[in-house]
Formats: structure tokens, C-alpha cells, sequence
């Protein structure tokens, strides 16, 4: 099977501006989530797919793979399906630019759903640490059917502990998907559904219309840099990791 990464990464970022280009530990994150998913050595290729001339001429400087994309696209993964038109490939996995600690680990699980020819679409899970971190609504939830398929994924607490009982389990949603190309296409295609406008939450389109997403259970926390606070954590830890 003929696997691609692609790497959606804008110039925009409104809570933290030019965050594509941002120096951490002496490289910037656009190339140190490059050289993360290079590293797996699972991918036959990797691709950047950007909408700005700046991280083009950034990342040809480092000598990874990068393709012009529209600026008009709504969301990530919009731009990762107008790149993905250029690749011939059998899986396409969009992994976010922002994720500079993804590890081999949770991309090796979530490739290895598509062993079962049913799966189409794949994504990531984790179990919350604390009971903060459920009731933060900029953390996503997901609950599933006894097959690990996507029931709902919401920015309230899903499901909805009643009992007040000690043994629920929340799943927090990690962004990223792996896509078989035909998969992708019809994604983008869909018109942006109802519920995906009341959470804001692209992948509700899928569940919406009646479309399957296989969610893959990892350890892998999902660090994205988002807010300044994050940067700062994210130097710390690279200095920690040494890489």
C-alpha cells in the first residue's frame, strides 16, 4: 500500500500569527512536524500543502516537498484534498502542522485500520487525563459504537454522566485522519451540514450523512501549538527530546 503524509499549513493563525515560521529550539514548526512524520519511515512521501509564498520558499530551503494551494479553503483538510489531486496513492494522511511531537507510534496504529478493507476513513482517540481537560470545550470529545466507529463528536461532555459515577471513560478526539483518496473526495464534496455549523466541528459532515470514521485508540496526547502558552511549552519540550 502506497501511503502519503500531507501537512496542511497556513500563514493565518489568528491566536498566534506567522505560526508556521515560528523559530522553536532553532528550526521552525513547519519543519520540525516535517521531520517528525519523516522520521516514522512510514510514509512514501510527505508533502507540505500551503496556501502562502513564505512557507513555500521556507520549506524548499529545507529540501522537503511543498505544493501551492488555494487560499480560499475553509478548512485544513480542503487543502490537503487539492493536493492530494497531484499524488497517485492508495492512504492519505493529514497530519496537522501544528503537531511537532507525533510519533511513529499513533500514525503506525491508524494506518493499520485500513488492513480491513471496510475502513475508509480513520482517525485518533485518546483517554482524558482530567476531569478539567472534559470540561474544557477547545477539547473535543468522541463517543463510539462497539466497533470503534464514530457515534458523535461534540465540544460538550459526551456522554452525559447522569449518576455522577466514577467509572465513565471520555475519549478526546485527536485531528488527525488517514483517508482512502476516494474517501477525501467525497468529504470536500459534501456541503457543509448542519450540525458541523453548531460545534464547529468539520468531521460531524461525515458522521452527518450517514459516512463511517474508524477511531483508533493511542496514548499519543496530541500536542498542537495553538496560543503563545503553547509555543512555550513546545520549546521546553523540545529541549527536553533533544531533537
Amino acid at each position: 500500500m502506497h501511503k502519503t503524509a500531507i501537512i496542511p499549513s497556513r500563514l493565518g493563525s489568528t491566536r498566534l500569527p506567522n505560526k508556521a515560521l515560528i523559530q522553536i529550539e532553532g528550526k521552525s514548526l513547519i519543519q520540525r512536524v516535517y521531520e517528525a512524520v519523516a522520521r516514522t519511515h512510514l510514509f512514501d512521501r510527505v508533502t507540505i500543502a500551503t496556501d502562502h509564498e513564505d512557507i513555500y520558499n521556507h520549506v524548499k530551503s529545507f529540501n522537503a516537498e511543498v505544493m501551492m494551494t488555494s487560499v480560499s479553503h475553509q478548512s485544513g483538510t480542503d487543502r490537503v484534498e487539492e493536493c492530494a489531486r497531484n499524488i497517485t496513492t492508495d492512504l492519505i494522511v493529514n497530519i496537522q502542522g501544528d503537531e511537532p511531537f507525533i510519533t511513529k507510534e499513533p500514525l503506525e496504529l491508524l494506518i493499520n485500520v485500513f488492513n480491513d478493507s471496510d475502513v475508509q476513513i480513520a482517525s485518533l482517540m485518546n483517554v482524558f487525563d482530567n476531569n478539567d481537560d472534559v470540561l474544557n470545550p477547545n477539547n473535543v470529545k468522541v463517543i463510539t459504537d462497539i466497533n470503534s466507529y464514530a457515534i458523535y463528536f461534540s465540544r460538550s461532555v459526551i456522554p452525559h454522566n447522569r449518576d455522577l459515577s466514577n467509572d465513565v471513560i471520555y475519549y478526546k478526539h485527536i485531528g488527525v485522519y488517514a483517508f482512502k483518496p476516494e474517501a477525501l473526495k467525497l468529504f470536500v464534496s459534501l456541503p457543509v451540514s448542519n450540525l458541523e455549523q453548531i460545534e464547529k466541528l468539520e468531521q460531524l459532515r461525515l458522521i452527518e450523512n450517514g459516512y463511517k470514521i474508524k477511531m483508533v485508540l493511542t496514548d499519543y496526547k496530541g500536542i498542537g501549538i495553538d496560543t503563545p502558552e503553547d509555543l512555550e511549552k513546545a520549546r521546553g519540550g523540545m529541549r527536553y527530546w533533544n531533537v
